[in-house]
């Protein structure tokens, strides 16, 4: 039968086909997105395998025991996936180039191929002889690790069928491709394909696989974005070349939480656990730093504590600078302006310029109050008072709103030795502190308050701990009104 082939145009971002070119994309309405495709419509040459024919089995019959999580030797990455990879899952590592990815990969299938049996990596990028340069300086041996440099799907799909692994990594999907489709490697068309024929594989005879993939100048996957549909777990590697911290969190995940985050370094051995991110992180923190705040944040489900810097330099321009490197500009400018509104803090002729140390990006408003004190701490030139960790919500009136976790937050200050810790008068929930509890908490409303006690001449002596002793909420303005 003759090949039918069509010319169709594709979407980049959400895969989208249509017989013509179009300016905007009826279905994410992306500009500029459609790409000319050649594609095979005969369908003789579709799949590359073809699976048995299954018969439909009562879920009540079906044991989730017999095919155990495929544990990893990273913490971090069990951490991740929910307690190790199922079998059959196919899961996408995405980041940037350089940051990391194939490093990491490399270290999980060497790790697999020692502990559980042979595993497979495939590279479409790197010979084999380049992988066993990267492996020599990371200290593995590699017995039990089979490397296949190839971008031919046919080519790997024989020698999967032919081999028992327990672990397939390819990297990376941008560079597989099928001889069904007529368009280069890494176009829309190979990409669907090649991932379709890949997952169907893991499928069918149960095998995890890893797959990386490039991110692209804005954020998203390389290929369609229909790819982050078909797999089961979608991971990103955050961070940049020049800093050491890398964290990977799950975005999409099948058979586990997206609640959680992984935290790495990368050191000349390549990436490796870090047990307790918030000691590394405050170990280089000068004590007694003028513009500095300790703020407990969430990663996930994780509790970290990290230093919040701020610099304020007069200048002599009409516009002063607002500079935020690991938070959202748009929060620093919220800051900025409460407390220029509400505190009478004259920051006109000030530039600010705002740093989490460590290079993380924290997004969550929790970070706000331990900026708004770093930022006054360096107008007055005088440091946070002792060892002291701060977290809460900045309103637009300037009150002090509650955040989630709490108790998690709390207790996180309490075990790296902090003495005090101002948090909102409204806790999340029904949390208390409990008998036990070393930290003193100083429960505030506003930002005044906060900044009185951390930083002002007549500092507050007596901790409120107790729930009882806790102030009682505002009258809303219901309540006022009747």
């Amino acid at each position: 039968m003759q090949p039918k082939i069509e010319k169709v145009f594709v979407c980049g971002n959400c895969g989208n086909e249509r017989p013509k070119w179009e300016g905007r994309c009826s279905a994410c309405d992306s500009w500029n997105s459609f790409s000319e495709t050649v594609v095979d419509r005969s369908g003789s040459s579709s799949s590359v395998t073809t699976a048995a024919r299954q018969n439909p089995q009562d879920l009540s019959s079906i044991s989730a025991n017999d095919h155990p999580r495929l544990a990893l030797s990273s913490k971090e990455m069990n951490r991740v996936l929910g307690g190790g990879i199922v079998p059959g899952t196919v899961a996408l590592l995405a980041g940037d180039p350089g940051i990391g990815k194939s490093t990491m990969l490399l270290r999980l299938a060497a790790d697999v191929a020692h502990d559980s049996g042979p595993a497979l990596y495939v590279s479409g990028e790197e010979s084999p002889s380049q992988l066993k340069i990267r492996a020599d300086r990371m200290g593995l041996h590699g017995n039990g690790l089979h490397i296949l440099h190839t971008s031919d799907i046919v080519d790997i799909v024989a020698i999967v069928e032919q081999n028992p692994f327990v672990l397939v990594v390819v990297d990376s999907i941008q560079t597989v491709q099928t001889a069904s489709i007529s368009s280069g490697a890494g176009s829309i068309a190979q990409i669907k394909e090649c991932a379709r024929i890949l997952i169907q594989l893991a499928k069918t005879k149960g095998i995890p696989m890893l797959f990386t993939g490039h991110v692209t100048k804005g954020g998203d996957i390389a290929g369609p974005k229909v790819l982050e549909h078909l797999v089961d777990v979608v991971l990103y590697l955050e961070g940049d070349q020049i800093n050491a911290w890398r964290i990977v969190r799950a975005v999409k995940n099948r058979f586990g939480s997206t609640n959680e985050v992984g935290v790495f370094e990368m050191i000349e051995r390549g990436l490796i656990d870090v047990d307790d991110p918030s000691g590394a992180l405050l170990s280089e923190r000068a004590r007694g730093a003028v513009g500095s705040t300790i703020v407990p944040v969430i990663e996930g489900t994780r509790p970290l504590l990290i230093e919040v810097q701020a610099l304020t330099s007069p200048t002599s321009l009409p516009s002063p600078r607002r500079v935020a490197t690991g938070i959202d500009t748009n929060r620093l400018l919220l800051v900025c302006a409460v407390l220029s509104r509400r505190l009478g803090v004259r920051l006109s002729d000030q530039d600010v310029l705002v740093n989490v140390a460590g290079g993380l990006r924290i997004t969550e408003p929790a970070a706000d109050l331990g900026v708004a004190l770093s930022i006054i701490s360096s107008m007055r030139d005088t440091a946070v008072y002792g060892r002291l960790a701060a977290f809460g919500e900045i309103g637009l009136s300037g009150e002090l709103r509650r955040v989630s976790h709490t108790r998690g937050r709390v207790y996180e200050a309490e075990r790296l030795g902090f003495s005090e810790c101002i948090l909102p008068s409204k806790p999340d929930g029904s949390w208390s502190p409990g008998p036990d509890t070393r930290i003193a908490l100083r429960p505030v409303g506003t930002v005044a308050e906060a900044v009185a006690f951390s930083l002002g001449k007549d500092r507050p002596t007596g901790v409120l701990q107790r729930r009882s002793d806790w102030p009682a909420p505002r009258a809303r303005r219901s309540d006022i009104h009747e």
